[in-house]
């Protein structure tokens, strides 16, 4: 049976009725949702007939979840910790690597071969198959990371849990997010876009495609198979005109870039003379 099914009309209920919320019933339904997260069976949200729609009770019960815990103490190793959820127990199972001190929280899902650098995958997070999260990338709450895809060293993958419904930030199949991006409030990245190093993408930022005679703006969306690089954007005020932060839409995707996006792939098994840098650099 579909989890929805059950699930959903329970939890949306505890979500608007406190009395719901303290029973027994209902604390039980939020545990199982939180563990369907964890095993990928159910997500923040999905594709559905090529259109990306959210699950608005899914992100109720994480909140829910969230009200009910405490915070425990942990450790590994040397490291203390104290946190209201655990870290992912079942990585050696579904073939994920892990390198120390990278940590996934109870509740993500991370497909086959992922591999996380130390970096951070926060509850409700998504993460295909093949994905390289690089060092001190993190991947926020609800964020849906395809497959193949690499974050590189210092992305930010911004989370969003409410209110209910808000669209969590989107990196389709095989996208390139140079070092130091930041994605936030539900952009989305096409797929096999690849952003230079130090692009910041909110739902407000103007999206400017140069590849014409003249400029297109847009907001909130990285078209498939596009290079973008940071720029900037006048913006007229009282006081003056001003630059304000802007991408640049400034051609399709090559293959001379497809092979500095491959660093990640083939540094797992041998060297690539003359490949880009690890920083994650476009030129």
């Amino acid at each position: 049976m579909d989890p929805a099914a059950t699930l959903r009309p329970l939890i949306e209920q505890a979500w608007a009725d406190a009395a719901c919320a303290a029973t027994a019933t209902a604390r039980a339904g939020v545990e199982r949702a939180i563990a369907l997260l964890d095993a990928g069976e159910i997500r923040v949200a999905e594709k559905i007939a090529g259109e990306w729609v959210v699950n608005g009770w899914v992100q109720m019960a994480i909140l829910l979840y969230f009200r009910w815990q405490e915070a425990r103490p942990s450790e590994a190793g040397p490291l203390r910790f104290r946190d209201k959820l655990p870290v992912k127990q079942d990585l050696a199972t579904r073939r994920v690597r892990v390198v120390p001190p990278g940590t996934a929280r109870y509740g993500s899902f991370l497909e086959p071969d992922v591999v996380l650098m130390p970096g951070f995958v926060n509850i409700g997070a998504y993460v295909g198959a093949g994905t390289m999260i690089d060092t001190w990338a993190t991947v926020g709450s609800g964020a849906q990371i395809g497959r193949g895809v690499h974050l590189s060293g210092g992305v930010g993958i911004g989370g969003v849990l409410e209110p209910p419904q808000a669209m969590p930030v989107i990196v389709e199949d095989g996208a390139f997010i140079g070092s130091r991006c930041v994605l936030v409030e539900g952009v989305r990245v096409g797929a096999h876009a690849a952003l230079g190093a130090g692009c910041v993408v909110t739902a407000s930022t103007p999206i400017v495609d140069v590849r014409g005679a003249t400029p297109v703006v847009s907001r909130g969306e990285i078209p498939a198979g596009v290079v973008a690089l940071p720029g900037s954007w006048p913006r007229r005020f009282p006081a003056g005109e001003f630059l304000l932060p802007c991408v640049l839409l400034v051609r399709e995707r090559s293959a001379s870039t497809d092979r500095r996006t491959r660093l990640n792939e083939v540094l797992r098994e041998f060297p690539l003379p003359d490949a880009a840098d690890p920083e994650g650099r476009l030129a």
